[in-house]
């Protein structure tokens, strides 16, 4: 996948599209991520102990991965990013406007 948490990603499709915004959670087996104020979703409680009134929460909802980019400082905009093998073994994602490094791959 070639976002991460906490990464700083664009909407490019929907109805947050040109929203940016960082990565709260990244769900690598379903190709998903979970974006902060993107996808935002009611949730509806029912009366409890907990919650005494109920009411609505606003949660984030996943959106697929591929709706999103990640986006590169020096660009200042959301960029493709590719792969790149270091000479001491290291991988890191690359900018493939620019070519600069944007962090290294887990």
């Amino acid at each position: 996948m070639h976002v991460r948490k906490g990464d700083l990603v664009e909407v490019m499709s929907g109805e947050d599209r040109g929203k940016r915004a960082a990565v709260i959670r990244a769900l690598p087996k379903d190709n998903q991520v979970v974006v902060e104020k993107v996808n935002v979703v009611y949730k509806h409680l029912k009366k409890s102990g907990k919650h005494p009134q109920g009411g609505r929460l606003e949660v984030e909802a996943p959106i697929n991965a591929s709706k999103v980019l990640l986006v590169c400082p020096s660009c200042n905009r959301g960029v493709r990013t590719g792969r790149l093998l270091k000479e001491d073994g290291t991988k890191v994602r690359v900018c493939k406007k620019c070519k600069k490094e944007l962090g290294r791959i887990s």
